[in-house]
């Protein structure tokens, strides 16, 4: 028995990792020996424990949290799914979902999340619009001074009419 429990199969059990052949066989030995028995409660003791000392506090606070969102659904009004209503009437087209009918997403964020391939979408995007904008100002600085010099020569033509 002492090889047996010695093996590591006791470990394995423990940890969730023994196929279905050595949970049945360590199922046999241990309602045939006590002796295993009572090593693999010892073991799932001492695991316990281990777990116990390696676990990580939650931040202070956030049992409050979750109890004001638990609080908060219990307050709530149970309402009842409103179903969308079909009109088949005029040109067969469905009528739109009523106004009231949207959902509330609460977040602690104001920001969106994208994919980091939308990242350099978007800046390309503000790149070109940065590029576009230098053209449209020198173009209507260009068109002005077009501009200046074009009444400038109609005055010049109107002079030497005289």
């Amino acid at each position: 028995m002492k090889e047996y429990i010695d093996s590591g199969i006791l470990e394995v059990f423990v940890m969730g990792a023994a196929t279905n052949e050595e949970v049945k066989e360590l199922m046999y030995m241990k309602a045939k020996y006590p002796e295993v028995d009572e090593a693999l409660k010892q073991l799932e003791t001492d695991m316990e424990k281990i777990a116990a000392n390696m676990a990580v506090a939650p931040p202070p606070g956030t049992w409050n949290k979750i109890e004001d969102e638990i609080n908060e659904l219990i307050r709530r009004e149970e309402t009842q799914p409103v179903k969308f209503k079909t009109d088949y009437g005029y040109n067969n087209r469905e009528k739109a979902a009523p106004a009231e009918q949207f959902i509330s997403i609460e977040s602690e964020s104001n920001h969106m999340r994208l994919h980091k391939s939308w990242r350099w979408v978007f800046a390309a995007v503000f790149v070109l619009g940065k590029i576009f904008l230098g053209f449209a100002i020198y173009f209507y600085l260009e068109n002005r001074q077009a501009q200046q010099q074009l009444q400038e020569l109609k005055t010049e033509i109107k002079e030497l009419k005289k």
